[in-house]
């Protein structure tokens, strides 16, 4: 299971609420059971005790179409990527407008086909520009194409036209989530509206703390300025005004470099592995163990960001039992504050480049 957002999921409870009637609870259950779920029944069974008090609350006829859409486009993206848990994906965004030559669209391909090949697959919008080039790069095998039902249509580019691995949602939120979800980092190339909308959605929901921190790298053409524009209006009218930190801005790279755009995902994967709050503790999950002597100078150099506990070796908690597949792996525990999450950022970075245990 790939938890999004650090541990929020994994801590929510798994018992079953019951409805308040023991009868009712009782024919539940038995319904569960006589369908043969035997994975997380009691949250299969709170599902259905929240959809009898959605009937009982008489909630709006079109609220209830969109609930249950929602729920049937989740539940199809999950079956769809769930054979592909154990390997690590890139969310390509760029405009759909962009022709197949234009240096950009070069770019996007070359960046894709790259990343196929550090051992990634590629998770795009479905459709053409920016999308099909991406997917051109990485392969029809190595894609994911998540497609959006508009008034106008739009169709699946031709690379993952038709593949199982293409998913058409009928809500951007739905198919948003999937993207953050499912990807462990972000790329996005020029692009209108939609991808200003990912790309701000990203940084808002990592440097609130509401999503794992990823790698976000703003790619341009080489020689391009698209991105330099766009962070100059950052600094500008955000940082100058104080709506945003300085320490945001580590939050996502600018490159027209694709070997540094590539380097920058991988290099983040290097020997940190994940994080997860359990508590008010967070927990690094790690390739390899560190030095002593690196966790003393990490210590040192983040003393800022431990308010509660500094950072000590050790091994996974109670809690992290329902990650089987990660358990074995060395961690770092500490007891951070839950702000300037672009610190934390940094954080990883250095723990990427510090002494391991050989």
């Amino acid at each position: 299971m790939q938890d999004f957002t650090a541990g929020g999921i994994s801590a929510l409870h798994s018992a079953f609420a019951s409805s308040g009637n023991e009868e009712f609870d009782r024919r539940i259950r038995e319904l569960v059971a006589d369908w043969g779920v035997t994975a997380s029944p009691e949250l299969i069974a709170e599902m259905i005790v929240t959809a009898l008090r959605m009937g009982r609350d008489r909630v709006p006829v079109a609220d209830l179409k969109m609930i249950n859409r929602s729920l049937k486009e989740l539940r199809a993206a999950s079956q769809v990527f769930a054979p592909y848990q154990g390997v690590r994906k890139v969310a390509v965004f760029g405009s759909a407008r962009t022709p197949a030559t234009a240096p950009e669209f070069v770019a996007a391909e070359h960046f894709s086909a790259e990343m196929r090949e550090a051992g990634y697959m590629i998770v795009t919008g479905g459709g053409d520009g920016i999308m099909g080039a991406a997917q051109r790069g990485a392969g029809r095998e190595h894609s994911f194409g998540l497609n959006i039902r508009l008034p106008f249509e739009q169709r699946a580019n031709e690379v993952i036209d038709g593949d199982p691995k293409l998913i058409n949602f009928n809500y951007f939120f739905t198919r948003k989530l999937n993207f953050l979800k499912e990807s462990h980092a972000i790329a996005l190339f020029p692009g209108g509206f939609g991808t200003m909308d990912e790309g701000f959605e990203c940084l808002t929901l990592m440097q609130t703390g509401k999503a794992r921190i990823i790698p976000m790298v703003l790619v341009d053409e080489p020689g391009g300025e698209y991105w330099k524009n766009w962070t100059n209006f950052l600094r500008l009218h955000l940082l100058e005004e104080r709506l945003i930190s300085s320490d945001d801005f580590h939050l996502f790279s600018v490159t027209d470099d694709i070997q540094a755009a590539v380097d920058e995902i991988v290099g983040f994967y290097r020997n940190f592995h994940s994080y997860r709050w359990v508590g008010d503790q967070l927990v690094f999950r790690l390739q390899k163990q560190l030095t002593s002597a690196a966790i003393s100078e990490l210590n040192q150099t983040f003393s800022d960001l431990f308010e509660r506990r500094p950072l000590s070796a050790g091994g996974p908690l109670k809690p992290e039992k329902n990650e089987p597949d990660i358990f074995h792996l060395p961690r770092l525990v500490c007891g951070p504050h839950r702000r300037s999450f672009g610190r934390m950022r940094q954080l990883i970075d250095a723990i990427n480049a510090a002494e391991i245990l050989e």
